[in-house]
């Protein structure tokens, strides 16, 4: 089982990296927030092989915590590796921890891909294993402005993933109106 990488980044793009350790190259497969975390240079990064009639495919993590939600949500009937790395892109950890302990299945459902049936057996199956997969990370809440300000954005075109991101750049001490955030949100998209 290969647990873990650190090598130089030979090629970066949306969905995944190329790692070059030693003389070798390797292909992992990542989440949005993760390969926003890793410079252009070097990384390191937790990792889990999926091991399939036709690939092996190894997928790349950021922190063991985000490692251990993978593996929680491929246990999930219905919840593949891809899927498991989209809502890792769309969600994070805090989100779906929020999501879990509030049994709030449309936060669940802003992935896409996964609709309000889907959602909700996500809540079903994290809620026992929650404490197990997240007990490293903070409990906090989800800010219902941040709802508003993922509808207004994603209603302006851009994609889940990039309101996310944009939600996720805001400041700590950002107000909680949702104007304000979603000002705050178009000027870290650039718009």
């Amino acid at each position: 089982m290969i647990a873990n990488l650190k090598g130089r980044v030979s090629r970066k793009g949306a969905d995944g990296l190329v790692l070059q350790v030693g003389d070798v190259g390797i292909e992992v497969l990542a989440s949005y927030p993760t390969l926003e975390s890793i410079d252009n240079d070097h990384a390191f990064l937790y990792t889990r092989l999926i091991v399939r009639e036709d690939s092996l495919t190894l997928y790349g993590f950021a922190t063991e915590t985000e490692r251990d939600l993978f593996d929680t949500f491929i246990k999930i009937s219905g919840i593949g590796p891809k899927l498991a790395i989209t809502i890792l892109s769309t969600l994070s950890v805090e989100n779906v921890r929020a999501a879990v302990s509030s049994e709030n299945a449309s936060i669940i459902q802003r992935v896409p891909g996964i609709g309000k049936k889907t959602a909700e057996k996500i809540i079903i199956e994290l809620r026992d294993k929650l404490q197990v997969a997240l007990d490293d990370v903070p409990a906090s809440e989800f800010v219902s402005a941040n709802a508003d300000v993922l509808d207004a954005l994603t209603g302006l075109g851009y994609s889940v993933v990039e309101a996310q991101a944009a939600i996720q750049a805001l400041p700590a001490d950002a107000p909680e109106d949702s104007e304000t955030r979603i000002f705050l949100a178009l000027q870290n998209l650039g718009g």
